[in-house]
């Protein structure tokens, strides 16, 4: 490496030379015309001074290139461009600013490179992912402008076409009247659209945050059906499991007795055989209630529908299990089967009861919509959470060690056998509203 000189010493050594060129020049011209001192300086100063300015100049122009060329890279910075570098040939100070400067570019080109290459990766899963995303501004209630769609909310919301920029009630219009109303509804929840074999769920889940000060809120669509199918594939599969199970300990005892009463009878040996029938007919009880409580669900009657007075029907299920009547009931009759509804609600009201809800927190509030009507049970319990709420109306599918899995199932059922569904959603502050959408 070469010798480093630095822009002081540099300057100093200019200012010097320069100096002791005008002393030299002035003791010439002093010797030449003694005595006249003020000229003689002045001469000195006319041939020194010319030469300092262009000297100062030639050395200025460059250090004034690179603050120029400093001033564009930064600019360029701003612009989001790293791909600049200075060059500078000097041994100073100067070289030190410009590879400082250098370096920063390469420390944000390489930040900027890594950055775009993790925006490409989130942007190819967020487009990819087959979960509904779309992000509302200010005003998200039907009000607020999209922000951002993938590829999927494109497709299940706008028929593929971009969505970012239109107003969210826009969309909305054009939307199933399920999604419009789980919306409305608020919070977290599962919600049906179609019927018959068009019949899909999906999941709502919605998430508020402030982005640039503003307020957002992501609001998530995730299609169940096909894993509701599969579960349900895979419950039957245990159901099938469990009955045989019991099938098995309860003919295995039978058949044992049954031969060992056969024997005691060709023996002569009657004494015992009062015993054998009575344990032989406990556990035909036993299984046929057990084969009962199955077939109940799988083989559940048609509704018969009749007026049903509000007050009359409420009073019955009071008086089986604790609930708080919130609002005021509809003065008209319902139109429903009443026992098959009094069950349905009567599992609700328990699952209420059972999630660590205080019991006076266990609501049931009718509203009369327009075309509809809505019961909802509500609780302040645990809730569910998402893996609960995807599998919660499977058959059989229960998170109690001695539940069936039955109630929110028979509950579906004798929903939509009036022509109905069900929704669950945990609610603002805790716990969980189960609503019956029947018609009006």
């Amino acid at each position: 490496m070469g010798m480093r000189l630095s822009l002081v010493t540099r300057w100093t050594a200019l200012v010097g030379t320069l100096l002791a060129l005008g002393i030299l020049i002035a003791l010439g011209l002093d010797h030449l015309l003694p005595g006249r001192a003020l000229l003689v300086l002045a001469l000195s100063l006319a041939c020194v001074v010319p030469i300092a300015v262009i000297t100062m100049r030639a050395q200025i122009r460059p250090i004034l290139s690179l603050f120029r060329a400093l001033e564009g890279t930064v600019t360029s910075y701003k612009d989001g461009d790293f791909s600049f570098s200075l060059h500078w040939p000097q041994n100073d100070e100067l070289a030190d600013l410009v590879a400082a400067h250098n370096a920063l570019g390469n420390v944000l080109r390489e930040q900027r490179l890594a950055l775009v290459q993790r925006e490409l990766l989130l942007d190819t899963m967020v487009q990819n992912t087959p979960v509904a995303m779309l992000l509302v501004g200010d005003g998200a209630g039907g009000t607020g402008a999209i922000v951002y769609a993938n590829l999927s909310a494109r497709q299940m919301l706008g028929d593929g076409r971009k969505l970012e920029g239109h107003r969210l009630s826009e969309i909305l219009s054009q939307a199933s009247p399920a999604l419009v109303e789980a919306l409305a509804r608020g919070g977290d929840g599962l919600f049906t659209a179609g019927e018959g074999e068009d019949e899909e769920v999906y999941h709502l889940a919605r998430r508020s945050f402030s982005l640039n000060g503003r307020k957002h809120e992501l609001l998530l669509l995730r299609q169940l059906t096909h894993e509701l199918r599969r579960q349900e594939v895979q419950t039957w599969k245990k159901v099938i499991r469990v009955i045989s199970h019991e099938l098995n300990n309860s003919l295995a005892p039978l058949t044992s007795l049954a031969h060992s009463g056969a024997e005691l009878v060709r023996r002569g040996q009657t004494e015992r055989l009062p015993q054998i029938l009575e344990t032989i007919e406990e556990r035909t009880r036993h299984l046929e209630s057990f084969i009962l409580g199955y077939a109940r669900f799988a083989k559940l009657p048609s509704p018969r529908i009749e007026e049903c007075p509000w007050p009359g029907f409420i009073s019955r299920l009071a008086s089986q299990v604790g609930l708080t009547v919130a609002g005021t009931l509809p003065p008209e009759p319902a139109r429903f089967d009443p026992a098959q509804m009094e069950q349905a609600l009567l599992n609700l009201l328990k699952n209420a009861h059972e999630s660590g809800s205080p019991a006076a927190d266990v609501t049931l509030q009718v509203r009369l919509a327009p075309g509809m009507l809505r019961i909802e049970v509500m609780d302040r319990g645990q809730g569910m959470n998402d893996a609960v709420l995807t599998n919660a109306l499977v058959p059989f599918y229960s998170t109690k060690r001695s539940g069936t899995g039955l109630g929110l199932a028979l509950a579906r059922e004798i929903a939509e056998a009036h022509g109905g569904r069900i929704t669950l959603g945990n609610r603002d502050g805790g716990g969980l509203m189960v609503t019956l959408i029947l018609p009006a």
